[in-house]
């Protein structure tokens, strides 16, 4: 078993067999995998005294030791009468959720499907072309493009994931003050003493993706990123922990963007059947970054034609509308290099909101204007670059 395996299975032990908060389970797991009681079995045969400096509520350990056991028991006599299998071997066999079917796949075949197009026009054609869209997916394709510069250690598949967590937050938020929506999930306390990272100002839940190797994945990822050219020191914001003590540089571990919303759900929705996959680590609902890249692929469309003629198929469409999205992406990556010669990433990440107001998509105001679309300029996007004197 895997150490990612080994680490998932422990969690869904604690919050779903022993019943204890997601937040406590979290912060405990490293404590009782230093003292060996990584697993139902080792927990078993714990003593009390033993648990006592990993839990000190009575009542939760006598829960955590009596659970234990009861899967010890369990495993040993095989349930409904089939033999003991564990949660892993289960997951192999396809009974897990669709995100961990899809994690079968390596770290380098995940990053390399997720390669967002880049484009390569002339700056004369860039400042010509006219995208129509509305203003969501233009926050997450310059969230998404920031993220490499502040958070360099991220791979792709993290970068999409928190860049989507940050457009799900403010749209919210926005959706709540139209009064569309009624409180968001984060106002009402939920991923409350989760693990959080800060962007653009927003603070974002997230999951430490365990067993990730980073470094190899993000080295892959640069041969595939055809701007990663431009060198810029580490402007990323530490990990936030529980307790309010930091990530130390080094560790750097990769993230995922928590999906609160979805949490919120399948915690009050007491007949789903997603209730209970809320409380591991493989199961929680997140932001899936090929849910990012999709939308940002459907997204940017050509403005409307007067003329009339044949339409273009469906396949000649969605190529449009990935060319489209590769000039956005290069005309973005042109703003934000002409400022990261004078500035460093964080200061960078505090102009983004300011340039994103000026240049969205011209909507009516209030809920009127909700989803709306309209015309994006990239010429207007270029108009924002630093003067080479200034």
């Amino acid at each position: 078993m895997s150490a990612s395996s080994a680490l998932q299975d422990l969690l869904r032990f604690l919050t779903q067999e022993a019943k204890l908060p997601l937040s406590l389970a979290l912060s405990k797991i490293p404590l009782l995998q230093k003292a060996s009681l990584s697993t139902p079995e080792q927990i078993a045969k714990a003593k009390p005294a033993d648990l006592l400096p990993i839990i000190e509520d009575e009542k939760q350990r006598k829960q955590l030791l009596a659970a234990a056991k009861r899967v010890v028991k369990k495993q040993a006599a095989g349930e409904d009468g089939q033999s003991a299998e564990s949660p892993s071997k289960k997951r192999k066999r396809g009974e897990g959720s669709l995100f961990e079917v899809k994690a079968e796949r390596t770290p380098e075949e995940l990053e390399a499907s997720l390669t967002l197009p880049s484009g390569s026009a002339a700056e004369e054609l860039l400042e010509g072309t006219v995208l129509f869209t509305n203003r969501a997916p233009l926050v997450l394709a310059m969230t998404v493009t920031l993220l490499k510069y502040t958070m360099p250690e991220q791979p792709l598949s993290s970068r999409l994931s928190l860049a989507q967590a940050y457009v799900s937050l403010t749209s919210r938020a926005r959706a709540v003050s139209l009064g569309i929506e009624k409180d968001s999930a984060e106002a009402e306390g939920w991923g409350e003493g989760l693990a959080e990272v800060e962007i653009m100002g927003k603070r974002i839940r997230v999951l430490r993706r365990w067993g990730y190797e980073v470094e190899k994945v993000v080295a892959a990822a640069e041969t595939l990123d055809a701007d990663a050219d431009v060198k810029q020191e580490s402007g990323r914001e530490d990990v936030k922990q529980e307790g309010g003590s930091d990530e130390t540089a080094e560790e750097k571990p990769a993230l995922w963007g928590l999906d609160l919303e979805a949490l919120k759900k399948s915690k009050t929705e007491t007949i789903n059947v997603l209730k209970a996959q809320s409380a591991t680590t493989a199961n929680m609902p997140i932001h899936t970054p090929q849910s990012a890249r999709a939308y940002l692929l459907k997204s940017f469309d050509s403005p409307p034609s007067t003329t009339p003629g044949k339409k273009p198929t469906a396949a000649a469409k969605a190529a449009e509308k990935e060319q489209n999205l590769g000039m956005l992406l290069q005309t973005i990556e042109l703003l934000f290099q002409s400022w990261l010669i004078a500035i460093t990433p964080q200061e960078l990440e505090k102009r983004i909101w300011g340039w994103y107001v000026q240049v969205r998509p011209d909507v009516e105001h209030g809920v009127a204007g909700w989803g709306g679309k309209n015309e994006l300029k990239l010429g207007k996007i270029l108009a924002l670059r630093r003067a080479a004197d200034g």
